[in-house]
């Protein structure tokens, strides 16, 4: 394969990053080298991004300024990140990608999921992943997870219906992308949802090399 692009979809609280770890496990185990980045971030200038973004101290942000930050650090992701080691033939696995925006801002914020994808339209230079897992995760019980992580962030802190309609917009996007996004119940236990990914992973992986 000429490197695989993999998304972690969830909201708050939903373990992408536990799923995230045991999947690199696993891309390692077979000999694939594996890069793991996160949104917002994943590069000096992205990061920076993220810390104004997630800044409970800016309560005043605009909708619209939060997305095209969310998109700025994304496009600098993609070019500096992302399209390199795909064209490496390595595998990247990204804890978040544009589908988050969609969801977030586009669905949560009510600015619309059209304008989203035209804003991203540059930023992602039209490459979407490969595959997305999403873990579907009921919002009271996301922020609960949270709560006993660590102090919540700008976006984490939001009211309870902010999250309903996280949740909710992630099904709706599932709905819309079936053969791209693939949607795991994420009440169930840490190791059924892992097998769950791999054998997606497996049979994305199968049909590559058919095709060879």
């Amino acid at each position: 394969m000429k490197g695989l692009f993999i998304s972690m979809e969830g909201p708050d609280g939903s373990g992408k990053s536990t799923q995230i770890d045991l999947l690199k496990k696993y891309f390692n185990d077979k000999g694939i080298e594996c890069i793991i980045t996160r949104e917002p971030g994943g590069t000096n200038i992205s990061e920076k991004v993220r810390g104004i973004i997630l800044d409970k101290n800016n309560s005043e942000m605009d909708y619209m300024t939060e997305l095209l930050l969310y998109a700025s650090a994304r496009a600098q992701l993609v070019a500096e990140v992302i399209i390199p080691a795909l064209n490496e033939g390595k595998c990247v696995i990204s804890d978040r990608f544009v589908d988050s925006s969609a969801v977030y801002q586009g669905i949560a914020r009510g600015l619309g999921i059209e304008t989203v994808y035209e804003v991203n339209k540059y930023a992602t230079r039209g490459r979407f992943p490969d595959k997305t897992f999403l873990l579907d995760l009921p919002a009271e019980a996301g922020i609960a997870r949270k709560k006993k992580q660590a102090e919540l962030d700008r976006l984490e802190s939001e009211k309870l219906e902010f999250h309903q309609r996280v949740a909710e917009g992630y099904r709706e996007m599932a709905a819309r992308d079936p053969e791209r996004i693939v949607k795991l119940d994420a009440t169930k236990t840490v190791e059924e949802i892992h097998e769950a990914i791999i054998s997606v992973i497996e049979e994305l992986m199968n049909f590559a090399d058919a095709l060879r």
